[in-house]
């Protein structure tokens, strides 16, 4: 079921008409009737997207706009009605209106995969019910996707027999002898098979769907509630697509569950919920604050239908996954409360529980007393009696226990509110839950789409072993991954500010866990893939968060091209590629990509790249302006301003640059520069975890090695207060204290809480851009062992394979 396609042609035109009247520059010189030709323009126009025949489109056109409307009482006869001229042209009229259906089901495909392989019974019968399937569209989208034959059974349920009907007829053509119409009030539906094979309903279906079907139910929390009974409470499965509108932004714990960003403004939600009132299709938030109250959230994208006037008609749509609430969470609610540490950050004091640590139950608990502080309500009713006679009911329920009052149990209502989608996640806990905050708001993606620091050269002082626990910062995540192939560490926390950085880091684990190394390598070594949307949603996304997944949906283009000229740290790459271009020098810069001795690339960087990089012109240009610092190079205010104390611009690039070409092969490993000047990695020279060796290594064993990642999006300073005192033997905090203030209380913090959170002999790394960092001295007055592994002294001889930074730091707790 769904609503007027011509309606929302209509109530689209209208919207544009009033945006366009509204802003005419005529005044009251403009006459409404130069705009009557637009609304059939507009229609003819949307038309050509269905690719119907001319007798569609005719038989379309006269049951929405000239025949004449009956006035009828109830939902069925209203749907038969509607529907009854136009059931065969039906999908070919509402694929451009009901968008996400197909991402709907790739979704849930993918997260049924798994959720049936890690199944305590991977034999228990698989009955997928679509309600509201009207026509059997869903199911003939899945055919493309899966062998129906993995499903015991599929039913489609509708209250409409026009609908129905075309379903049955597709259902014979394509033979599927596994699916069933079953015309029925979705709110009290019923399955033949319980009467037939004598099964218990409660819990006997694995995957639920609603598409564009639970707005059009009145009945909806009877529904909701029917299905949370049925649906299986450890493997089950709900996926809902449908408009939607809300009044206010997400609140805090709406963001947590996954629904940030749901907010309409005002005029598109008053005019979308008018419009589609009028085919009985509700729009009010209620229905899925309720949805999102009754289960646990797995994913939760909104997003916009665009399909007649881009970028003017925008209607409110959202994909959902859910699960029963009563699945448990012991193992994310342990990951995050124990492992995490369990800190809200900058919302609230440390140690404050970011949501409820009781486990949630189903909202019937049959046989169970109240408690005092539990609300007793009535049982929901299967109601078995619409499909089977009132005295076999209880020969498919089971018989009433002894003492029990007819038609009524005693069951416990539980008004916890809902976990975070972390909690519900059904792989690995990587991601840890965050509240938004407004400073990550100021991130609008990701700052650094690699890494700049060399892990070689860390590894080298690090001296981890398989009994470490690392703090890191997050960045790109390619140091992170290098640590745990190179070390196997048993815990690594990544910390950022920037969600956007977690969400690459989880974009890289989840994409090592579900592709295979040809694909990975697509993304990550030759930054493009043309099938990354596809990827993303039918292999990839089990494995990430909700919110993770909303921002890669979001930015599935960033793989059309080259990915390492996106995000900030893009915008230096692009330039570089600009200025060897408009210079001429394009050629040599590949060429010294291809040098097999550091003596060929030392000749074509000094005669042939270098004066167009290092003269003082163009760094000047460059580097004297902040905003393109950070915005290009990643670079803040303060930290520009440390190296500029210690010389000029121009120093501090030539020191830098100058030294790299003899100092490590490109073309062989060293693969930092080789990045910028191609803008990809190659096969025999990229991070560790691009190499077929270091990818088996971090999936080997269904992904243990991966198992050691937490990844916490909150400041450094509240993460370490909310680990246990000692827990963390080493530290790695990039070039982190270069961002403060000089002399910074918060910086002063920050090291006390580093202290606190590392054991005995507990070492932190750290580079700068200053040779002689300000916030050595708090190190030592906290009580650490200080020592310089790595000074610039000059053009000559480089610190690592990247020289980026004037020193390279180790402190020991004493």
């Amino acid at each position: 079921m769904a609503p007027s396609t011509a309606t929302v042609i209509l109530a689209s035109t209208t919207a544009l008409l009033a945006a366009l009247y509204a802003y005419t520059p005529l005044g009251d010189h403009f006459e409404a009737r130069y705009l009557l030709p637009i609304p059939l323009i507009l229609l003819l126009l949307s038309f050509t997207r269905f690719k119907s025949s001319l007798s569609a489109l005719w038989l379309f056109f006269y049951n929405c706009f000239l025949r004449p409307l009956g006035l009828h009482s109830d939902q069925q006869s209203r749907l038969d009605s509607f529907y009854t001229g136009q059931a065969s042209v039906y999908d070919a009229t509402r694929n451009g209106l009901l968008r996400g259906r197909r991402t709907m089901l790739k979704l849930s495909l993918a997260h049924l995969k798994l959720l049936r392989a890690r199944a305590a019974d991977p034999s228990k019968r698989l009955v997928w019910v679509d309600i509201g399937g009207g026509t059997g569209w869903n199911v003939e989208v899945m055919s493309q996707y899966v062998d129906l034959a993995i499903f015991d059974a599929i039913y489609i349920i509708d209250l409409c027999e026009p609908l129905l009907k075309v379903a049955r007829n597709r259902a014979e053509k394509n033979g599927w002898a596994n699916v069933h119409c079953l015309l029925q009030d979705a709110s009290g539906f019923v399955l033949p098979e319980w009467k037939q094979l004598r099964t218990d309903p409660r819990g006997s279906v694995s995957f639920i769907t609603l598409s564009y079907s639970l707005s059009m139910i009145p009945s909806y929390f009877t529904l909701l509630d029917r299905i949370g009974e049925v649906l299986d409470p450890d493997d089950g499965l709900l996926a809902v697509v449908d408009f939607y509108t809300a009044a206010k932004e997400s609140s805090e714990h709406e963001k947590a569950i996954g629904g940030g960003g749901k907010k309409v403004g005002w005029f598109s939600r008053w005019f979308w919920q008018i419009w589609f009132d009028f085919d009985h299709v509700s729009l009010s938030p209620g229905r899925r604050d309720y949805l999102e109250y009754r289960f646990g959230t797995i994913k939760s994208y909104n997003g916009r239908n665009k399909f007649i006037v881009p970028f003017i008609v925008r209607i409110p749509y959202y994909i959902w996954l859910g699960t029963p609430r009563s699945r448990s969470t012991e193992r994310n609610r342990h990951a995050f409360e124990v492992e995490g540490g369990n800190t809200v950050g900058n919302l609230s004091a440390p140690g404050t529980p970011l949501f409820p640590t009781r486990p949630t139950t189903p909202l019937s608990l049959i046989g169970k007393e109240a408690g005092e502080n539990d609300e007793e309500v009535e049982e929901l009713s299967l109601d078995i009696s619409r499909a089977v006679e009132k005295d076999e009911m209880h020969s498919v329920l089971g018989e009433r226990k002894e003492g029990e009052k007819e038609g009524r149990k005693h069951v416990v209502l539980n008004v916890m509110p809902p976990l975070s989608s972390f909690h519900y996640q059904i792989m690995h806990p990587w991601r840890l839950p965050y509240y938004e905050a407004k400073i990550h708001k100021a991130f609008r993606t990701f700052v650094y789409s690699f890494t700049w620091e060399d892990p070689e050269e860390d590894m080298r002082h690090l001296q981890l072993s398989s009994e470490d626990s690392m703090f890191v910062i997050t960045s790109a995540g390619d140091n992170a991954l290098h640590y745990a192939i190179a070390a196997q560490p048993k815990r690594i926390h990544c910390v950022d500010m920037n969600p956007c950085q977690g969400h690459l880091m989880e974009l890289k684990l989840a994409a090592t866990r579900s592709l295979d190394f040809g694909d990975f390598f697509k993304l990550f070594g030759d930054g493009k893939h043309p099938e990354f949307r596809q990827l993303l949603d039918s292999t990839i996304s089990p494995y990430l968060s909700s919110n993770a997944y909303t921002f890669w949906r979001i930015n599935s283009k960033a793989y059309h091209s080259s990915f390492y000229r996106r995000g900030y740290s893009g915008w230096a790459l692009r330039l570089a590629k600009w200025v060897f271009s408009v210079a001429g020098v394009s050629d040599f810069a590949e060429q010294m990509c291809e040098c097999d001795t550091v003596e060929e690339q030392d000749k074509i960087w000094r005669e042939k790249l270098r004066p167009v990089i290092l003269n003082r012109t163009f760094v000047d240009l460059v580097l004297s302006n902040p905003v393109f610092c950070w915005n290009a190079l990643g670079v803040p205010m303060n930290q520009r301003a440390m190296f500029l104390n210690e010389g000029t611009a121009f120093e501090f690039v030539r020191d830098t640059l100058d030294p790299i070409a003899k100092t490590a092969v490109l073309k062989h490993g060293a693969y930092h520069f080789l990045l910028c000047l191609l803008g990809h990695y190659t096969a025999d020279s990229c991070p560790l975890y691009l190499t077929r060796a270091g990818f088996e290594a971090l999936k080997a064993n269904d992904g243990a090695l991966m198992d050691a990642f937490r990844l916490h999006t909150d400041s450094i300073t509240n993460v370490l207060r909310g680990l246990a005192p000692g827990s963390i033997t080493r530290a790695v905090i990039m070039d982190h204290l270069d961002w403060f203030d000089s002399g910074s209380e918060d910086a002063r913090d920050e090291v006390t809480a580093m202290y606190r959170a590392l054991a005995p002999g507990g070492m932190v790394f750290w580079r700068s851009a200053a040779r002689q960092p300000w916030y050595c001295e708090m190190f030592k007055e906290q009580g650490f062992d200080l020592l310089p592994l790595g000074v610039r002294s000059g053009p000559e001889k480089s610190i690592d394979r990247v020289n980026m930074y004037a020193s390279f730091w180790r402190a020991v707790k004493i």
